[in-house]
């Protein structure tokens, strides 16, 4: 770790710790010799009565700064917990987040060797835990082996001083099947890990529910790395906390500048503030649309080669691109590179064995390993030896940009991230730079993998390797139908993602080059989509393709297409020179809705006018009574008439507006 990121040494706290907590060992193998910042402020604060809201950069030890004072806490306690009682509650967005937190708990508590020790004074029934011993104290509720049901029956069985899990298990565990079992009126400690993601995402009902089944007597953590935001702040009150300490611990990077003062040239220092972590180099690197797949791959090549990197983490926008590029970037990419897909389509267990074998793959430049993801793996994980992180598509919260880059330069480690961007996607620098996040331009690399001299995309033609590298993923796909219906899924979820990006000032659909994103995705041929209607599509080529015999490797899903065309050819009539029915034209999602709501709203109207027309003719129909004057009605009418004349007059300009108001209006 960096002399930068050391804050003093464990034993400079001004509380002691516990001999079996500060089991240095233990927090070596972490990788946090000395105390960072945000743990030498935080730490203090926390193991006394006081509420924190805790912001700091990722990979800066945020979960040593709550997991120590948790354990500390519970084991200076006067009186003792009950086998039924909780001490500390942690909440985390995600599964992943959950088992890393409780993989850290599970160090520290496995250095303590002490058996639990009866207490002969109580029943069985009230198990009493020992003051300075922990029987099985942890139990995480959002892993993917167990139920709810087993969950409370674990509980129950073993006890827990510390849970751990995701909003939705948690609540299910303390208000649902476990409301009669799990007493939390002892509670010490509440801690919501990335709590702006939380409070983001559709956990408010479940928080709120959650704090409000808590006792008030406790301490609440809030740990974020972009808890700066409104929205995440306004919530604070919601959330319960009382006079909260904030502690931000902010990265600073020093730029020298050269300027020319009265002629005189010389430099001058400038202090800038960043979100990113202090060892990490961030570029990004300008290209065609169609060249980013070329871009990506050379990128790998230059780390493995130039940096000798062996570990890296692909980004892109959605589940279906993960899935699909996890199918044919090996194509394009040296056999010797394991892959990996992560995204929260997969089923829980899946998951887990993934990031699992992601990070134990024993890594080297001859053997690197490569983890395609979603943005489930953006945060909170810590994955130390992550050497590169590349972002093959900017995500649509730019809130997450930080924490993608976050996964490499963990724990004073230095590390790189790339980010690829298209033409005017460039003005993205400018807007991450204003929220801290410097990024620095790269050349565009080579067919050699170096750095090209003029990466401006208007100073040379597009890439001569974007051609061969289209006919190699197109090859791949032609061998099985289901690679190209994998492929225009992800195309299509590209497009709707980019749409909805939150700075939609930048990355415009009008200004994306649909076919060159379709080149660098290796499309068979392009998807019937209301946005590729203006396109230009002179530069585009569809695959030679017999598409009545491209079959699906599948068995099943091959019989399937087989019996849907036998079923079409036969119900399909023949060609008799009748005029064909029109086929219906394609439109976007949003106008089908907006059509949609048209044609009910002049349904309605429709049904208003025949019900007046109804009571008309019904008025019309009744006998007048023969004490009224005849020539009333006609009066009437005429008068509405000669008054339509006149408004028709006035809205030609032959009479002035205060003609027709005196005529038929009283203005005296």
């Amino acid at each position: 770790m960096p002399a930068s990121a050391i804050a003093g040494s464990w034993a400079s706290l001004p509380t002691p710790l516990t001999d079996w907590v500060s089991v240095y060992d233990v927090i070596q193998s972490m990788g946090f010799e000395q105390m960072t910042p945000v743990q030498s402020s935080t730490i203090p604060l926390f193991m006394k009565n006081k509420d924190v809201v805790v912001e700091a950069v990722t990979g800066s030890g945020k979960t040593l700064a709550f997991a120590i004072p948790v354990l500390e806490r519970l084991i200076r306690r006067e009186t003792r917990l009950r086998k039924n009682e909780v001490g500390a509650l942690i909440i985390s967005p995600t599964r992943e987040l959950a088992s890393q937190i409780h993989s850290v708990f599970s160090l520290f508590l496995s250095s303590q060797p002490s058996e639990p020790v009866s207490d002969p004074e109580n029943s069985p029934d009230l198990y009493l835990k020992p003051r300075h011993a922990f029987p099985p104290p942890l139990l995480l509720i959002s892993s993917n082996e167990s139920s709810h049901a087993q969950d409370i029956q674990r509980f129950i069985e073993t006890g827990a001083d510390i849970v751990i899990g995701t909003p939705g298990r948690i609540e299910e565990f303390l208000l649902g099947k476990g409301r009669a079992v799990v007493n939390v009126k002892e509670l010490e400690v509440l801690v919501l890990d990335e709590a702006d993601r939380l409070l983001d995402l559709g956990f408010q009902a479940s928080l709120t529910r959650i704090i409000t089944h808590l006792p008030k007597q406790r301490r609440t953590g809030l740990f974020s790395a972009t808890m700066t935001d409104a929205n995440a702040m306004s919530e604070l009150v919601r959330v319960g906390l009382r006079n909260p300490a904030r502690v931000v611990v902010k990265v600073q990077s020093k730029r020298i500048k050269n300027v020319d003062a009265g002629k005189l040239l010389g430099k001058t220092e400038i202090i800038e503030e960043r979100r990113t972590p202090a060892n990490l180099q961030n570029f990004y690197i300008t290209c065609r649309a169609s060249e980013k797949t070329i871009q990506l791959c050379r990128i790998l090549k230059h780390e493995i080669e130039q940096h000798s990197s062996s570990r890296f983490i692909i980004y892109f926008a959605t589940c279906a691109c993960v899935d699909y590029f996890y199918r044919v970037l090996p194509t394009l990419i040296p056999p010797s590179m394991a892959l990996y897909s992560l995204h929260g389509h997969l089923p829980p267990a899946t998951r887990t064995k993934t990031l699992s074998s992601f990070t134990t793959h024993a890594t080297s430049p001859q053997n690197p390993a490569v983890l395609l993801a979603t943005d489930v793996a953006a945060r909170g994980l810590d994955i130390p030896d992550v050497d590169v992180v590349i972002q093959y598509d900017p995500p649509a919260d730019s809130k997450t940009f930080s924490h993608r880059c976050g996964r490499t330069a963990r724990a004073g480690r230095s590390g790189r991230a790339w980010a690829l961007l298209c033409g005017r996607e460039e003005d993205y620098v400018d807007f991450l730079a204003v929220r801290k996040i410097p990024l620095k331009r790269h050349s565009y690399f080579a067919d050699d993998a170096q750095p090209f001299p003029t990466p401006e995309d208007d100073v040379r033609p597009e890439d001569d390797a974007v051609v061969a590298a289209t006919e190699k993923i197109r090859r791949k796909v032609a061998t099985d139908r289901g690679l190209y219906d994998k492929g225009v899924k992800a195309y299509v979820s590209f497009v709707r993602a980019y749409s909805k990006h939150d700075a939609s000032y930048i990355f415009r659909i009008k200004d994306l080059d649909l076919t060159g994103v379709a080149k660098s995705f290796g499309l068979l041929r392009l998807p019937k989509m209301p946005e590729l209607k203006d396109q230009c599509l002179e530069d585009w080529t569809n695959a030679d393709v017999d598409w009545d015999v491209y079959a699906y490797v599948d068995s099943a899903q091959e019989a399937k297409r087989l019996s849907t065309v036998n079923e079409r050819k036969r119900t399909t009539p023949v060609e008799t020179g009748r005029k064909q029915k029109r086929k219906k034209v394609e439109q976007a999602w949003s106008k089908q809705v907006a059509k949609k709501d048209e044609k009910e709203r002049r349904k309605v109207q429709k049904e208003r006018k025949r019900k007046w027309l109804k009571a008309q003719q019904t008025t019309a129909e009744q006998p007048k009574d023969p004490r009224e004057g005849h020539g009333g009605d006609d009066d009437n009418w005429e008068d509405l008439a000669r008054e339509e004349r006149m408004a028709k007059k006035v809205k030609k300009g032959q009479v002035s507006q205060s003609g027709f108001d005196e005529q038929f209006f009283d203005l005296s």
